[in-house]
Formats: C-alpha cells, sequence, structure tokens
C-alpha cells in the first residue's frame, strides 16, 4: 500500500539551520545552578580552611561555559533580534533570560577576590540589565492577556533577582546598596510567596511546571547570605529556617514535584539548592557541608542533560524557544 504524498512537499536540499539559530534561554538556568555551585565550593574551602583550587577551578571552567553561552544566543539575536521579545513571551524563555541576567551578578561576586574595581563593573551592568528585565516583564505581562498575568515563580527571578547584587555590595565596599537592595528585595519576596500561596490554594500547578516551584526556595537562601554580610545574624537565621521549612516540602512531595518526567525545566532546580547550601555554610556549617555535597550530586548531571538536549537541537522545540 503506497503512502499518501506529503503536502507541501519537503524543501530539497533540506534547509541548513544558521550556526546558533537553535540556542534557547533554557541553557542558562543550570549554569547559573554552576556558578552558585562554584561560590559554595568556594565558600567551604574558606570556613573549613581548604585548598580553593577546586571551588575555583568550577567557577571559571562554568564562566567559560557561560561566556560561550551567552555569545551563542547574541549570535541568535543578531540574526533576527525580535527573538527576545518572543522568548519573553513564553514561561521557560523569560525564566531562561532572568538566569542569563542573574549570571551577570554572580559573576560579580566570583570576580570579588580577583579585582574590587572589575567587581564593581560587572555589578553596576548586572543590576542595570536586570532592571530592564524586570521593567519589560511587567510590560509584557501588564499588556497581554489577562490569563498570562498569573503569578509564577519565575517571578522571584524577575523582581527579586536584584538580592543577587547584594552578595557583592559589601566586599566592594558597598554596603549602603546591600542594606537598600535587602530592603527592598524582602518584601517583594514575601508578596511573591502569599500571592503563590493562595494561588496554589485555588489551583494546582500541572506537572511539567512544578519543577519551577522549587524557585520558591531561592529568595529565602538569598536574602538569609546578604542579610548574614550585612551584620543581621537573626534575619540569616530565619531565612535558613524558611529555607529548610521549604526544602523539607519539596523533599517530602519530591514525587509529586517531578511527576512530569525530565525536562528543560529542571534547571529551576539547580540555582536554589546550591544558594541555600551556601547559607547554611554561614548559618550551620555542618549542616551546610550536607547540603553541598547533595547540590554537588544533583546539580552536574541535570546541567549535563540539558546541555546535551542543546547539543542535540532538540531543546529549542522542548521549551517553544524562539528561532532566529
Amino acid at each position: 500500500m503506497s503512502r499518501p504524498p506529503v503536502f507541501p512537499p519537503p524543501q530539497f536540499p533540506p534547509p541548513r539551520p544558521r550556526p546558533f539559530q537553535r540556542t534557547p534561554p533554557a541553557i542558562f538556568p543550570p549554569i547559573l545552578g554552576l556558578l552558585a555551585l562554584g561560590l559554595g565550593l568556594r565558600r567551604a574551602a574558606e570556613i573549613w580552611g581548604l585548598p580553593a583550587g577546586l571551588a575555583e577551578a568550577v567557577l571559571g571552567a562554568t564562566t567559560g561555559l557561560g561566556a560561550f553561552a551567552v555569545a551563542a544566543y547574541a549570535a541568535k539575536v543578531a540574526q533576527r533580534p525580535g527573538v527576545v521579545i518572543e522568548d519573553l513571551r513564553v514561561l521557560p524563555g523569560r525564566a531562561g533570560l532572568a538566569a542569563l541576567v542573574l549570571g551577570l551578578l554572580v559573576l560579580a561576586a566570583v570576580l570579588v577576590p580577583y579585582g574590587p574595581a572589575a567587581a564593581r563593573a560587572v555589578l553596576v551592568a548586572g543590576l542595570g540589565m536586570q532592571t530592564l528585565l524586570a521593567v519589560t516583564v511587567a510590560a509584557l505581562l501588564l499588556s497581554g492577556p489577562k490569563e498570562g498575568r498569573v503569578v509564577t515563580p519565575a517571578w522571584h527571578l524577575h523582581f527579586v533577582g536584584f538580592i543577587i547584587g547584594g552578595l557583592t555590595a559589601a566586599p566592594v565596599g558597598w554596603p549602603g546598596l546591600g542594606t537598600a537592595l535587602l530592603a527592598f528585595c524582602a518584601p517583594v519576596a514575601a508578596a511573591i510567596w502569599i500571592a503563590s500561596l493562595v494561588q496554589f490554594a485555588r489551583r494546582v500547578p500541572p506537572p511539567p511546571l512544578r519543577p519551577l516551584l522549587a524557585i520558591h526556595l531561592a529568595p529565602a537562601a538569598l536574602l538569609g547570605l546578604v542579610a548574614g554580610q550585612q551584620g543581621l545574624p537573626l534575619m540569616a537565621q530565619l531565612g535558613a529556617a524558611a529555607g529548610g521549612v521549604l526544602l523539607l516540602a519539596f523533599l517530602a512531595s519530591a514525587r509529586w514535584l517531578l511527576a512530569g518526567g525530565f525536562s528543560p525545566l529542571w534547571g529551576a532546580l539547580t540555582f536554589p539548592l546550591a544558594a541555600y547550601a551556601g547559607l547554611l555554610l554561614v548559618v550551620w556549617p555542618l549542616a551546610g557541608a550536607v547540603m553541598l555535597a547533595a547540590a554537588a550530586i544533583v546539580i552536574p548531571p541535570i546541567a549535563v542533560k540539558i546541555l546535551q538536549e542543546w547539543a542535540k537541537g532538540r531543546l529549542a522545540v522542548r521549551t517553544n524557544a524562539a528561532q532566529a
């Protein structure tokens, strides 16, 4: 029995994708998680008096990987600049581009031991890009359909992500900036937590989106870390306790949380785990060492799997990312 003709007929010869045409923003969350893991290893080396070589090697390799990923996405944007807005219109794209921008703020913290001036420059650039991202996302949400204004955990990345700059502010001599970021981000994070809890009581997220719930852990960890640097140990302990409650809830519901099977959204698990390990290392070092070991086991395989999907050209389709 003959097969029916295909209409329209396939193009011959098959079109060849342009370089980096299929570079989705989903590559950035696991890279952000690896950077945070490197910072956790650096903090552990400082606390326990261990050689810093492993931490700096992880940070150096991940910075190189991140630079390549940014260059790849920039090449895609150069081919068709409109893809940025198209990526921002879908949840995986918004989360991925937020991770790209937050990576600059984490990079500022990475650079502190190597040069305060460079760290300050990257910090200012990161805060500027984070402001632009927050304004753009807010505008898209307000101008889009009402159904698209549902509160998501990714809102923490867009509107609370500024707090990462607090990790660099005090070490480079700008403690006032750290205090200002803490004062601004804490109530915003609390508002998103409350709105998310109310929304969760009314509507349970579908399985594919559940891994994003792990992002709720990140603000607790980061607010606690910055509070510790600003000389507010009680607030740091409160952040660790709140994060512990969230982490226990996620562990207890792990099968439900990951019921959708592996997807690129698992990248959302990486940065919160590493950030919380960093906070525990400061507040309760022994618990932090256990958490850091767990993060080191979980994060690299997720990052490798997502980057493999990118290399095979499947990641853009799976995340509904715009192509150049």
